[in-house]
């Protein structure tokens, strides 16, 4: 069984900043790729960014340029800058481990004031 620990979400003015840190543990022999999904209210849930283990990186366009994945082991970060009141979503952590396995974590609101 793989857990993930997300922590960072809150609340923050349009312009602002946070970072979102994700945690995996469990038995993980290998990781495919790392990533943030997120899910705004009455939307569908889609991809914000991904690190696969080469660490390429890949970003929905609508955040390209603001937020930034990093990984460490079995931990990463999404930096998120000049946030915007459409930022304001459930973000989840997503992994997949050992070719094809996806875990998810359970969300952590972040919530972007205008």
């Amino acid at each position: 069984q793989v857990q993930l620990v997300e922590s960072g979400g809150g609340l923050v003015q349009a312009g602002g900043s946070l970072s979102l840190s994700c945690a995996a543990s469990g038995i993980i022999f290998s990781i495919n790729a790392m990533g943030w999904y997120r899910q705004a209210p009455g939307k569908q849930r889609e991809l914000v960014a991904q690190i696969t283990h080469d660490g390429s990186t890949s970003y929905a366009e609508s955040v390209k340029g603001r937020f930034t994945i990093s990984r460490d082991s079995a931990k990463n970060t999404l930096q998120m800058n000049s946030l915007k009141a459409e930022d304001t979503a459930v973000y989840y952590c997503n992994i997949i481990i050992h070719g094809s396995l996806n875990y998810w974590g359970k969300g952590t609101l972040v919530t972007v004031s205008s």
